[in-house]
Protein backbone atom coordinates (compact mmCIF):
# COMPACT_ATOMS: atom_id res chain seq x y z
CA UNK A 1 0.00 0.00 0.00
CA UNK A 2 1.27 3.11 -0.81
CA UNK A 3 0.87 6.49 0.86
CA UNK A 4 1.17 9.81 -0.51
CA UNK A 5 4.09 11.59 0.25
CA UNK A 6 3.64 14.75 2.47
CA UNK A 7 3.44 18.26 0.86
CA UNK A 8 2.94 20.15 4.46
CA UNK A 9 6.16 22.42 5.76
CA UNK A 10 7.19 22.52 9.07
CA UNK A 11 4.15 24.31 11.41
CA UNK A 12 1.40 23.88 8.94
CA UNK A 13 -1.28 21.45 10.04
CA UNK A 14 -1.02 18.14 8.43
CA UNK A 15 -3.25 16.87 5.37
CA UNK A 16 -5.81 14.74 6.99
CA UNK A 17 -5.96 13.06 3.32
CA UNK A 18 -2.49 12.17 3.98
CA UNK A 19 -3.23 9.56 6.83
CA UNK A 20 -6.91 8.69 5.68
CA UNK A 21 -9.98 9.25 7.69
CA UNK A 22 -9.53 7.48 10.87
CA UNK A 23 -7.37 8.11 14.06
CA UNK A 24 -3.58 8.78 13.43
CA UNK A 25 -1.01 5.77 14.68
CA UNK A 26 1.70 6.32 16.95
CA UNK A 27 3.96 6.24 14.01
CA UNK A 28 1.66 8.52 11.90
CA UNK A 29 1.89 10.63 15.13
CA UNK A 30 5.51 10.28 15.36
CA UNK A 31 6.58 11.48 11.72
CA UNK A 32 4.09 14.72 11.95
CA UNK A 33 6.26 15.56 15.46
CA UNK A 34 9.65 14.89 13.52
CA UNK A 35 8.87 17.31 10.58
CA UNK A 36 7.40 19.93 13.13
CA UNK A 37 3.94 19.74 11.28
CA UNK A 38 0.39 20.96 13.35
CA UNK A 39 -1.95 18.44 14.73
CA UNK A 40 -4.58 20.77 15.32
CA UNK A 41 -7.78 19.25 15.52
CA UNK A 42 -6.03 15.70 14.87
CA UNK A 43 -8.18 12.73 15.79
CA UNK A 44 -6.19 10.67 18.27
CA UNK A 45 -8.94 8.94 19.77
CA UNK A 46 -7.59 5.48 21.34
CA UNK A 47 -4.00 5.63 20.14
CA UNK A 48 -0.91 4.75 22.44
CA UNK A 49 1.04 8.38 22.61
CA UNK A 50 3.26 7.61 25.88
CA UNK A 51 6.09 9.14 26.18
CA UNK A 52 6.05 11.50 22.93
CA UNK A 53 7.58 15.27 23.49
CA UNK A 54 5.17 17.54 21.57
CA UNK A 55 6.60 20.54 22.92
CA UNK A 56 5.85 23.66 21.34
CA UNK A 57 3.00 22.11 18.93
CA UNK A 58 -0.21 23.14 17.89
CA UNK A 59 -2.75 20.59 18.92
CA UNK A 60 -5.45 23.16 19.15
CA UNK A 61 -9.14 20.87 19.14
CA UNK A 62 -7.00 17.47 18.69
CA UNK A 63 -9.51 14.59 19.99
CA UNK A 64 -7.38 13.07 22.57
CA UNK A 65 -10.13 10.92 24.12
CA UNK A 66 -9.29 7.63 25.70
CA UNK A 67 -5.48 7.92 24.48
CA UNK A 68 -3.01 6.71 26.44
CA UNK A 69 -0.29 9.96 26.67
CA UNK A 70 1.34 8.97 30.27
CA UNK A 71 5.09 10.17 30.36
CA UNK A 72 4.96 12.57 27.47
CA UNK A 73 5.11 16.32 27.39
CA UNK A 74 3.21 19.15 26.19
CA UNK A 75 5.79 22.10 27.19
CA UNK A 76 4.09 25.32 25.27
CA UNK A 77 1.84 23.40 23.13
CA UNK A 78 -1.36 24.66 21.92
CA UNK A 79 -3.88 22.54 23.32
CA UNK A 80 -6.82 25.60 23.16
CA UNK A 81 -10.12 23.29 22.94
CA UNK A 82 -8.66 20.00 23.10
CA UNK A 83 -10.55 16.85 23.86
CA UNK A 84 -9.14 14.87 26.73
CA UNK A 85 -12.04 12.80 28.20
CA UNK A 86 -11.09 9.72 29.45
CA UNK A 87 -7.47 10.08 28.51
CA UNK A 88 -4.22 8.55 30.47
CA UNK A 89 -2.21 11.59 31.56
CA UNK A 90 -0.20 10.32 34.19
CA UNK A 91 3.01 12.20 34.64
CA UNK A 92 2.58 14.51 31.72
CA UNK A 93 3.88 18.03 31.67
CA UNK A 94 1.72 20.42 30.54
CA UNK A 95 3.82 23.32 31.80
CA UNK A 96 3.46 26.83 29.74
CA UNK A 97 0.85 24.78 28.17
CA UNK A 98 -2.32 27.19 26.46
CA UNK A 99 -5.34 24.36 28.10
CA UNK A 100 -8.29 27.11 27.34
CA UNK A 101 -11.63 25.73 26.88
CA UNK A 102 -10.06 22.22 26.90
CA UNK A 103 -11.86 19.33 28.15
CA UNK A 104 -9.69 17.09 30.53
CA UNK A 105 -13.01 15.49 32.29
CA UNK A 106 -12.26 12.39 33.81
CA UNK A 107 -8.84 12.26 32.62
CA UNK A 108 -6.32 10.83 34.87
CA UNK A 109 -4.41 13.30 35.50
CA UNK A 110 -2.06 11.71 39.10
CA UNK A 111 1.45 13.45 38.51
CA UNK A 112 0.58 16.10 35.99
CA UNK A 113 2.10 19.59 36.23
CA UNK A 114 0.73 22.62 35.29
CA UNK A 115 3.40 25.19 35.73
CA UNK A 116 2.10 28.33 34.34
CA UNK A 117 -0.19 26.52 31.84
CA UNK A 118 -3.26 28.74 30.85
CA UNK A 119 -6.52 26.90 32.05
CA UNK A 120 -9.41 29.48 31.73
CA UNK A 121 -12.90 27.90 30.91
CA UNK A 122 -10.61 24.24 30.70
CA UNK A 123 -12.49 21.54 32.60
CA UNK A 124 -11.17 19.62 35.20
CA UNK A 125 -12.32 16.54 37.02
CA UNK A 126 -13.13 18.62 39.83
CA UNK A 127 -15.01 16.10 41.67
CA UNK A 128 -11.68 13.87 42.02
CA UNK A 129 -9.19 16.73 42.12
CA UNK A 130 -9.85 20.11 44.24
CA UNK A 131 -9.69 23.27 42.40
CA UNK A 132 -7.21 24.49 45.01
CA UNK A 133 -4.94 21.85 44.12
CA UNK A 134 -5.02 22.43 40.28
CA UNK A 135 -4.50 26.22 40.89
CA UNK A 136 -1.17 25.37 42.85
CA UNK A 137 0.09 23.20 40.56
CA UNK A 138 -0.38 26.07 37.12
CA UNK A 139 1.29 28.81 40.23
CA UNK A 140 4.34 26.69 41.66
CA UNK A 141 4.50 23.25 39.26
CA UNK A 142 3.65 20.59 41.93
CA UNK A 143 2.45 17.77 40.65
CA UNK A 144 -0.98 17.09 40.42
CA UNK A 145 -2.32 13.76 42.93
CA UNK A 146 -5.70 11.77 42.57
CA UNK A 147 -7.16 8.67 42.64
CA UNK A 148 -7.60 6.57 39.62
CA UNK A 149 -11.17 7.20 38.54
CA UNK A 150 -14.05 4.54 39.14
CA UNK A 151 -17.49 4.50 37.55
CA UNK A 152 -19.27 4.04 40.87
CA UNK A 153 -17.83 7.38 41.94
CA UNK A 154 -21.18 8.90 39.05
CA UNK A 155 -23.57 7.01 41.28
CA UNK A 156 -23.61 9.93 43.46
Amino acid sequence: MSRKKSTSTPGEPHDPEEFGDSALSRKQVLEVVRKKDSLEEADLRGTDLSGICFDGMNLAFAKFGEANLSRSSFKGADLRGASFFSANLKDVCLDGANLEDADLDYAQLDGVTLHNAKIRKALFPTKRLPLTDIRASVATGVRLRMDAYSPSEDED
